[in-house]
This record gives structure tokens, sequence and C-alpha cells, in this order.
């Protein structure tokens, strides 16, 4: 006896299927295009603080303060090589004492949204040369560049804060 399901309904289900992967393709772990980062990165960041691209940022010589403005949980499972911990939440000036108001600043968090938030709080305060990281760590990471753990080693991992976010990177693993 034939099988209960005729050939025809599981071809439908099976076009079904492939549409619906089609169509959510963007929304699975590292499937977008850079455009579509790009512009999501964008519109996260808007703000007062002037934006510094990866390839200007490894092209820089000379001393910058790097401020991880992500919390620490997220920092702690890897951060940009030099990256100094600052938060976000329960951010304090405090934990800037000691960096020079003059010194050129760049903050970065995943995608640019809690980075650009402290870099305001920064310039407030009376910093002079605060950047925000375009495209944060998520952005980094996404054009090749390393990040490093917590013993300073090379790492595949990234926090990648929610599953909703950590969509936007490509090439490591994303941890929660």
């Amino acid at each position: 006896m034939k099988s209960s399901m005729p050939r025809n309904k599981f071809l439908k289900l099976f076009i079904i299927t492939v549409f619906v992967q089609i169509y959510f393709w963007s929304n699975l772990v590292g499937q977008f295009t850079d455009t579509e980062f790009e512009k999501m990165a964008t519109e996260m960041a808007k703000g007062e603080i002037t934006d510094i691209d990866v390839t200007t940022l490894k092209g820089k010589k000379g001393k910058i303060v790097l401020l991880d403005t992500r919390e620490k949980k997220e920092y702690e499972i890897s951060h940009i090589p030099g990256a100094i911990w600052v938060g976000y939440d329960d951010f304090d000036l405090s934990r800037v004492e000691g960096i020079d108001k003059d010194a050129e600043i760049v903050t970065y968090c995943s995608v640019g949204y809690r980075s650009e938030r402290i870099g305001e709080k920064l310039q407030d305060a009376k910093f002079t040369n605060v950047c925000n990281l375009e495209g944060s760590i998520f952005k980094w990471i996404n054009d090749g560049n390393q990040v490093e753990d917590m013993d300073g080693k090379t790492t595949d991992r990234v926090h990648g804060f929610d599953k909703d976010w950590g969509k936007w990177v490509k090439g490591v693993k994303v941890v929660y």
C-alpha cells in the first residue's frame, strides 16, 4: 500500500520549508550582508560622538585608550587587545580616573549603541578627544581581526549579548 501522504503534499511541504529558510536567511547567525550590518550599526550609534572605522583605528600610531563599554561578562569572554573595561549599566567616571582628558579615546561595545552613550558621558565630563568605533567589536571581528580572552590569548569566542544581536557576528563562536 502507498504512503498516506500524497507525493504532491510532500513536494509542497518541501517547497515551503525551502522558502522559509531563504526568507529568514539573514536572521541566522552570520548570515547578512556588509550593507545590512552597516545600516544597522549606523542606526544604533546615532549621537554626538565622532565615529572611527576599524581600518583607521588599526592604522593609528601612538597611544590610544580603548574602552570596552560592554558588561563585564561580555568583556571576560573576549575583547579587543589592549582594551580597558568600563562597563555600561553601572558605568561610573571613577573607572576612567587617571586617563588624561586630552587622550585619544575610542569606545566600543557590540555594535555601537552603548559605546556611543558612554562616549557622550565622557564628552560631558570634558574629555576632548573621544571617538566611537564604528560597528564596534562585531565589525572588528567581521573584518577578520582578533580578540583576546582575560589571559591575553587569542580566542575564537565573543559574547553576542543575546540571540537577536549575536546574529550580527561572523567567523567566531558566539556565546550568551
